[in-house]
């Protein structure tokens, strides 16, 4: 029985049990629900490529390639969707290189689900080469200093050369860390004078999805109003933009908690630059169904791998004489072949196979998180597989804040695993989202 804390009496949202479950067709996209707990839910994505199971981790390709892994070891993953990057591959190789030959998928080799960011996200890595108008964004080029102006139309025509099956719409991105109310103003309805563009402009709606993205920055008000007016657009799914850019972890969650719970229930949720497996795991508890980033590939190049329990770093010497794989529930390659021992010989030395390895491991840890996830929402025992992972990576019971809040929105009840107790105000500063019973 739960503790009498997290035993209340409140508004009970849709499980697997009750009824028929949300789900939605559009000319490109059929998303379906098949299970829910709580906020969380596990679903099945037919795109033209493929049929992809959320919650779900997609890899980034930012030029193409997913760095250090071939498209046949993706597949071998098990990854069902990955990324590009508009601006970069619009950049070089050119999209009209990219359509000759036969299009992304043909280009890269990958057979299953693709999405192209729209370049919004370079308004942010590359301010300092942009300038920002109502027309677009121009970008001077870290290649040879050219001058490249990006508008919603232009970032369409490239996506639609690229063919991947999701677009994005390119939005108006303010860094988190920007303090300007009429900035973040200014980009929400601009974001979505933008979108308009780009539904103009989309020439594959049959073949390709477009994706909105869900702006606002911290201000709850303007979060609801870019819900309002976006979703008005009868998109086939949406995102959450304007996160993972240095804010703090409370604000975080709750413009993750807000959008999930302000979208369609029947149409997939993408949270932005989200690759922290512990990020994952509470906005997936929060209702979202799709994540990106380069973090694991990235942390893998510097050896270090993701395990349950947070991180191990190779490079410490006391993994010398570690003759244990990285995690002996996982079946990737280096898992099933090496050792922590010669991954930190290989790692400390730069050996280029030690990328490739721990990469391997990451991706393949990412997609058994997501994979896990997925089973216990089927099963009904979401709560108790949420409490198992953090006992896991907090065995000192000292779960943050953040997390502990968010996943009391999310009717996750943490106090037999965590010393910690909810201190949030977000059903009084959001009162438009219904409360769940704790589980």
């Amino acid at each position: 029985m739960l503790p009498r804390a997290c035993r209340r009496g409140i508004v009970t949202m849709a499980s697997s049990s009750a009824g028929e479950l949300p789900s939605s067709v559009s000319p490109a996209l059929e998303f379906r629900v098949l299970a829910a707990q709580g906020r969380a839910r596990s679903a099945a994505m037919k795109l033209p490529h493929h049929t992809a199971l959320t919650p779900m981790f997609m890899p980034v390709g930012t030029q193409g390639t997913v760095k250090g892994l071939t498209s046949e070891q993706l597949q071998e993953l098990d990854c069902h969707v990955i990324l590009g990057n508009t601006y970069h591959l619009g950049n070089r190789p050119g999209a009209d290189l990219v359509a000759a030959m036969g299009g992304l998928h043909e280009f890269i080799g990958w057979p299953r689900g693709m999405l192209t960011d729209s370049g919004g996200f370079q308004m942010v890595s590359l301010l300092h080469l942009a300038d920002i108008t109502e027309d677009g964004v121009t970008f001077q080029s870290p290649v040879d200093g050219s001058r490249m102006l990006l508008t919603p139309e232009q970032s369409i025509a490239i996506q639609n050369a690229l063919g991947a099956d999701i677009m994005m719409q390119l939005d108006d991105v303010v860094p988190a860390t920007n303090t300007d109310p009429a900035r973040f103003e200014e980009a929400t309805h601009r974001t979505t004078r933008w979108l308009d563009r780009c539904i103009a402009a989309h020439a594959r709606p049959g073949e390709q999805s477009l994706f909105p993205i869900v702006q606002g920055g911290f201000d709850v008000s303007l979060r609801a109003a870019s819900i309002a007016a976006l979703t008005a657009r009868g998109a086939p799914g949406h995102a959450i933009g304007g996160l993972a850019g240095g804010e703090t972890k409370d604000q975080f969650w709750r413009v993750v908690a807000q959008c999930a719970a302000g979208l369609p229930p029947g149409k997939p949720r993408y949270v932005m630059g989200v690759g922290y497996p512990l990020d994952v795991l509470v906005c997936s508890a929060l209702g979202a169904d799709m994540y990106d980033s380069v973090y694991p590939t990235r942390t893998a190049r510097f050896g270090v791998a993701l395990v349950d329990g947070g991180l191990i770093k190779l490079k410490n010497a006391a993994y010398a004489r570690d003759g244990r794989p990285i995690d002996a529930a996982c079946g990737c390659v280096a898992c099933a072949r090496v050792s922590r021992s010669y991954l930190h010989h290989v790692v400390t030395r730069g050996v280029p196979s030690a990328a490739v390895l721990v990469s391997m491991h990451n991706v393949a840890y990412m997609q058994g998180l997501t994979r896990r996830m997925r089973a216990a929402i089927a099963e009904q025992r979401f709560p108790d597989f949420v409490r198992g992972f953090l006992a896991t990576m907090f065995p000192g019971r000292d779960v943050p804040q953040w997390v502990v809040d968010a996943l009391d929105v999310a009717g996750i009840c943490t106090q037999a695993v965590a010393d910690r107790r909810p201190a949030h105000d977000f059903y009084d500063a959001v009162p438009s989202v219904p409360r769940v019973p704790l589980a």
